[in-house]
């Protein structure tokens, strides 16, 4: 038995001895995985759980939907308010942890009205390298990690995936779409709009990866280092800036770096002041204290 069949065999081992559970669903890999696993030991005694809110990309509910049916899964969405709270809107570096009390807050609340114990999201080990607020709210709200708690890395979870013929096995990460706004920049239903027309342009033009960061007037791109000369080519940039511009951004420019996980981050882990590391950062977010600004140099 390899070290991944045994991992599967534990959590599948987990599963069966929760015997009823809600699942934190959006879609992704991640939750997916852990979604067929669930149905398939639980049955109807495994719930998906999909937040729906101006923060979430218009297809990724869509396709969410038609995931957890093809599982033959019981799906619920649930409506939830994050976007209208001001502390969330300010967008600080512990945004994510807003959200998360919101999400997971409705979770519970829905588990409990069905008299389920437990809620269960796809938090896993490769997700602690990431500035990952959320997990604050999780701790205080009972949110279980149970890929997370057996050692289910993103290669292990994509590989046990395939295994399994999950559809979005090889789906690239997603992320709700206030992460494309740099902490401080005031998040709102428009703008969180703006972004999402924009980004639905780079998937209908076939883009597997991509990223709109909404810097007021310009937006900023990122897509796989591999995809950015075509993003450059002639009729590709000519329909992203006309749709951009339509959107409402006066500038567009391409990030010659490409896509990477939590660009936005790199503004308060790269900082130089010795009195501000990225252990301390977590460490200030994960308090719930006030986050340092990053220096102006």
């Amino acid at each position: 038995m390899t070290r991944l069949d045994a991992k599967i065999r534990e959590l599948r081992e987990c599963l069966a001895d929760l015997e009823h559970v809600v699942v934190c669903f959006s879609g992704g890999v991640d939750s997916s995985y852990l979604l067929a696993q669930a149905v398939d030991v639980l049955g109807e005694r495994a719930l998906a759980l999909t937040a729906v809110s101006p923060s979430l990309a218009t297809e990724e509910g869509e396709d969410a939907r038609r995931l957890a049916e093809q599982l033959g899964a019981r799906h619920v969405l649930v409506e939830t308010f994050e976007v209208d709270d001001p502390r969330y809107a300010a967008n600080p570096t512990n945004r994510c942890y807003f959200c998360k009390s919101e999400v997971y807050g409705k979770a519970v609340e829905e588990a409990t009205r069905l008299g389920i114990a437990h809620v269960l999201d796809g938090f896993n080990v490769d997700d602690r390298d990431d500035l990952r607020p959320g997990r604050k709210a999780a701790r205080e709200l009972g949110v279980r990690s149970p890929l997370d708690a057996i050692g289910f890395d993103k290669a292990d979870i994509r590989e046990a995936a395939r295994r399994i013929d999950l559809p979005v096995w090889d789906k690239p990460a997603l992320a709700c779409l206030s992460s494309r706004f740099p902490y401080g920049t005031r998040i709102t239903p428009e703008r969180l709009s703006q972004v999402n027309r924009c980004e639905r342009v780079l998937r209908g033009l076939g883009f597997k990866v991509y990223r709109v960061r909404y810097h007021g007037e310009l937006a900023r791109i990122e897509v796989g280092q591999d995809e950015i000369e075509r993003l450059l080519d002639g009729d590709v940039r000519d329909t992203v800036l006309c749709e951009f511009r339509a959107a409402g951004f006066l500038y567009i420019a391409v990030d010659l770096q490409g896509y990477r996980m939590g660009s936005l981050n790199e503004a308060i882990t790269t900082r130089r002041d010795p009195e501000v590391t990225p252990v301390r950062i977590v460490e200030a977010v994960e308090a719930g204290k006030p986050q340092p600004s990053p220096s102006s140099e």
